[in-house]
């Protein structure tokens, strides 16, 4: 989905800003935030996002807690979200209603095809 927009939650100003980079070069548009309860603010908010690509470790809220708080939004549960974290934490992301989860480092030369599929797939829920 070309021109979709990507709301991504990292605190890490290098790899936020590595990680954007590389989601841009798809020919998709990034929105990043630093912090949970700032992120929080934004998923609550109309504007419109296509993905959300969660850090699970975060000032204020967890990547999961933010899930969580998504799935509870009307115009947020068919939103895909992906969680990504140095810690093994797919479980909890997915039982917080993540639909993907990659650990890093490893998992990050996944990421764009990951973020691709969710967004031309959509979400089955």
């Amino acid at each position: 989905m070309l021109h979709a927009k990507i709301l991504y939650v990292e605190d890490d100003e290098l790899l936020q800003l590595t990680v954007a980079e590389l989601l841009e070069a798809e020919g998709w548009r990034v929105e990043t935030c630093a912090d949970g309860v700032a992120a929080l603010a934004l998923v609550e908010s109309e504007t419109h996002y296509d993905l959300f690509l969660f850090d699970n470790h975060l000032p204020g809220l967890t990547g999961a807690e933010l899930a969580a708080r998504a799935r509870g939004l009307e115009h947020r549960r068919r939103t895909p979200v992906l969680i990504i974290s140095a810690t093994e934490c797919g479980r909890e992301a997915r039982r917080a209603g993540a639909d993907e989860f990659l650990k890093k480092p490893e998992g990050m030369n996944q990421l764009a095809g990951v973020c691709g599929r969710l967004l031309s797939a959509g979400v089955s829920r």
